[in-house]
């Protein structure tokens, strides 16, 4: 088998969830994606929403056999050899299509090649396949050591849970109930004092409401730092569920920021600055306040942008008064405030 070197390697990944302006729910996900020659391989497939099989929130016995699977320590689970690579983040369901790959020994080396788009258990690679993407070939050393690690290290799972802090229990026990539709969990909360240090390692991200006082946040912060807990703490913008559920996506995103699809939002003038990595497609939707703290919502771009910044008009309808723009792709969430 002739395929040039490759490196490989694996790094924590991220589904984004949230509540569409649509009022659709979309599922949160954290994964482990697959690293070739340093950039990650889903961006090379355009825009696809999807998922390794390496999955935070797969029962440990079957992650582990995905992880020997790869190694080639068990049968290929389609015919010809092939893997699934990337399926469907809702339900892994074959028919929903997936992105496999046949995955051979060669020596010490391991080859990915003959990538394709796949619904049943036959690829057609003529009409299907991914042409421009691979052969890879990965020195064995570099492979095992990756995967091998996810088997050896107890790795401390991605901590998919919020803590929120707030003033309008109504307010909070719907952004609960929104965040626990798209698979986080959330408890509602005005202090922590004399919490054990093990329940607060449950929490990934402390969300405090505006008007949380000064005095207790200080507080709870200090409960965390006490317990040795690193978490991110969030400031909601607005009183918006939807909003609120994209700043708390955005916080639990332990992905590294060079890996990233979206990478910048600026909202001002009259305008949205977008810098994504890899052609993707990008959803922005404005929320607003009236001056009887209604919410409006508008749905100002939704189109396939190509890698570099981008600025993007924005309706003065939709960004008057206290306004904020969320930028969504199928694994990032960034949120602004509309600066005046």
């Amino acid at each position: 088998m002739s395929a040039a070197y490759a490196t490989f390697g694996l790094a924590p990944a991220m589904r984004a969830g949230g509540v569409l302006a649509n009022g659709v729910f979309q599922v949160h996900r954290d994964f482990v994606d697959f690293i070739v020659d340093g950039r990650p391989l889903l961006f090379q497939l355009s825009d696809l929403d999807a998922v390794s099989p390496l999955a935070s929130d797969v029962p440990p016995a079957i992650f582990t056999a995905q992880v020997r699977s790869l190694l080639l320590e068990a049968d290929a689970p389609l015919p010809g050899g092939r893997y699934v690579i990337y399926g469907c983040p809702d339900c892994a369901d074959l028919a929903c299509g997936a992105v496999t790959a046949a995955i051979a020994r060669d020596g010490d080396d391991y080859i990915w090649q003959d990538f394709a788009w796949q619904t049943d258990e036959h690829a057609d690679l003529e009409l299907n396949g991914y042409h421009g993407i691979g052969p890879f070939r990965f020195q064995g050393d570099e492979y095992r050591a990756a995967l091998g690690s996810l088997l050896r290290e107890a790795a401390e799972a991605p901590r998919r849970r919020v803590l929120l802090v707030g003033a309008r229990v109504a307010l909070l026990a719907r952004l609960a109930a929104a965040l626990r539709t798209i698979g986080i969990g959330a408890d509602i909360t005005d202090d922590v004092d004399g919490v054990p240090a093990d329940e607060l390692r449950a929490y990934g991200a402390v969300a405090f409401g505006r008007a949380v006082g000064e005095e207790q946040r200080a507080r709870i912060r200090r409960a965390f730092t006490d317990a040795g807990v690193d978490v991110t703490y969030v400031d909601g913008l607005a009183p918006i569920v939807p909003l609120l559920v994209a700043q708390i996506e955005h916080a639990l995103d332990r992905s590294p920021l060079d890996r990233r699809r979206l990478t910048r939002l600026v909202a001002a003038d009259g305008e949205a600055g977008v810098e994504v990595t890899s052609p993707c497609r990008v959803q922005l939707t404005a929320y607003r306040l009236d001056r009887l703290y209604r919410t409006h919502t508008h749905e100002v771009f939704d189109g396939v942008l190509e890698p570099g910044r981008h600025r993007i008009p924005l309706d003065a309808k939709a960004v008057k008064g206290e306004a904020f723009v969320v930028a969504r792709t199928s694994g990032s969430v960034l949120v602004e405030p509309m600066a005046r």
